[in-house]
This record gives structure tokens, C-alpha cells and sequence, in this order.
């Protein structure tokens, strides 16, 4: 038997997880299904706990975790004791062996140690956070789709959906942004109010930051609409670093997820941030909080 140390990165679409040895280095990884840290609800405590099993039904027998960290989007201390306890459950360790965290912190470790920079995390959603020195967070952002989680995938496919169908309320038709309307409509399956209608409220949120990908794409062929939501996005994420600037202090600014990849997207937050330090890691934030799971308990061990 070989004893690891795992680190759990757990997305609303997908989890993934490294098992590292007691130096670190990478000796196991894989994927599973997404889960979240409403734990309040049975249905989502099923998911979780099948994910944990999944993972812990592939490591097996011969490889046994001393040590996990765990990062859960949605989780909050409400849920922390009932988390605790079922990663206690699937993984058989004790409390002082399980690192709990929620998912944009586990991002935040993987760029920064805590106090040194800022991090805005973009895919579906947006947020930004810095992590004080003594792991305190402060969080801008992240309010769901229904509020803001302004430059997000799901913000700028909401977008393109109000000023397309704006152009079909004043002029009858999407003639004023044509490649927009036919790339978007084209994800969506249909270019008709119901089949928009059920692509948004018959579904999964998720996915409705899906349309993100086609909005940029209409940007790149030269659709004014498309370019001007894409610019727009780029602020609003600059917004959220500007935001913990005002809250914190200057320091270098990570941003990190799928939307900043975007053709168009990284120009306007550069632009946007001129005079920041600015950089766009390609992060794993799982193999990260492997390798801090191993740290902390060799220091406990060598206490």
C-alpha cells in the first residue's frame, strides 16, 4: 500500500484530483462528475458523496490518502461539519488530515501565497478574491448569474440575448448584427423566441454560459454587437481587480478560468489594467493542494 496525499478540485461540471507522494510529485490523477457544497440538499449531498466514492473507488486499495484538501464550489461554513464528515466517511482520515476549502481559494493557493496578489477567476461565472495574510478572504463578486457575475460566460451570453432581441423588438429582425444572430442561435438549436426560451429557462444555468464561446467567435469574424459585448467584458472583469485594490492595496493580479481565453477577451483587460502587473496562469489547482496537503502533514508529523 502507498500512502498519498490528494488534492480535490470540485467544479459545479466537473471534479478533478491528484494524488501526489510524500514529496510531492504527481503519481496519479483523474476526473469525475460535478458536484457543489449545497450540502443542505440531499439530492446535492448524493452527488458529492458519489464523486468522493468514484475517486476513491479508482485509487483502490494500494493507494491509501494520509492527507486530502479539498476545494467545493458553493461551499461555505454552514456546510463545513457535514463535509467534514463525509470526506471522514468515503476517505476513513481523521479531522486534522482533511483541509476544507472552497473552490476560487484552492485557485487562489495555486497562483498566490496569502496577502501576495489577486485573483478573478472567470468561466460560468465571476469573482474575485484576495486572501489576507492570515487566510481572511475578501470577496468581490460571485453573486450568481440572477445579479451580476459581471464578464462571465453566462454574463455575456445574457448579453448578446438582450441586444439581439432588442434589434428584433425595434427593427423586426437581427439584420444589425447578423453573424451574432447566426452563430448563437446556431448553439442554441433554433433561431425562434421558443427554442431561446427553452435553451435559458428549461435547463441547466450552466449552460447558458456555453453561448459565451459563440458571442466571441461573431466578435472575431467582425460583428460590431458581439465585439462590443466582448470589450464590455473585459472591463467588468478589470472591475473586480479594481474592486479588491480599493479594498485591499495594489498587488499582481492572476486572472484565471475559461473566459479570459476568449478570442478578444485578454487585450481588454490588459488594456483595462495598464498599470497593474497583470498575467494569465494556466493553473492546477489540484496538484497544488496535493502538494500542500503533504506539507502540512509532514509538519504535523514533525511536531
Amino acid at each position: 500500500m502507498t500512502a498519498i496525499y490528494l488534492g480535490i478540485d470540485v467544479g459545479g461540471t466537473a471534479t478533478r484530483w491528484v494524488a501526489v507522494n510524500g514529496e510531492g510529485d504527481e503519481i496519479a490523477r483523474g476526473s469525475a462528475g460535478g458536484a457543489t457544497g449545497h450540502l443542505f440538499n440531499p439530492d446535492e449531498r448524493t452527488k458529492l458523496k458519489s464523486v468522493l466514492e468514484t475517486i476513491a473507488g479508482t485509487l483502490g486499495a494500494d493507494l491509501r490518502p494520509r492527507a486530502l484538501s479539498i476545494g467545493l464550489t458553493g461551499y461555505g461554513v454552514q456546510v463545513r461539519d457535514a463535509l467534514r464528515a463525509l470526506v471522514r466517511e468515503v476517505f476513513g482520515l481523521t479531522d486534522e488530515a482533511i483541509a476544507l476549502d472552497d473552490d476560487i481559494a484552492l485557485a487562489y493557493r495555486a497562483v498566490f501565497a496569502p496577502g501576495e496578489g489577486h485573483l478573478i477567476s472567470a468561466g460560468t461565472g465571476s469573482i474575485g478574491l484576495h486572501l489576507q495574510r492570515d487566510g481572511t478572504p475578501i470577496r468581490v463578486g460571485g453573486r450568481g448569474i440572477l445579479i451580476d457575475d459581471g464578464g462571465s460566460g453566462s454574463w455575456i451570453a445574457l448579453k448578446a440575448l438582450d441586444r439581439l432581441y432588442r434589434l428584433f423588438d425595434e427593427t423586426g429582425g437581427f439584420d444589425q448584427a447578423s453573424l451574432l444572430a447566426e452563430t448563437v442561435f446556431s448553439a442554441i438549436g433554433g433561431d425562434n423566441w421558443d427554442a431561446t426560451r427553452a435553451f435559458v429557462y428549461g435547463g441547466d444555468r450552466g449552460r447558458i454560459g456555453t453561448l459565451a464561446q459563440s458571442v466571441a467567435e461573431a466578435g472575431a469574424k467582425g460583428d460590431p454587437v458581439a465585439a462590443g459585448i466582448i470589450e464590455e467584458a473585459g472591463v467588468e472583469l478589470a472591475r473586480l481587480a479594481r474592486a479588491l485594490i480599493s479594498r485591499t492595496t495594489q498587488l499582481p493580479v492572476a486572472i484565471v478560468g475559461g473566459i479570459p481565453r476568449l478570442h478578444g477577451i485578454k487585450p481588454e483587460i490588459e488594456r483595462a489594467l495598464s498599470d497593474l502587473e497583470v498575467y494569465f496562469p494556466q493553473i492546477d489547482a489540484a496538484l497544488s493542494a496535493a502538494q500542500r496537503a503533504a506539507t502540512a502533514a509532514h509538519k504535523q508529523e514533525n511536531r
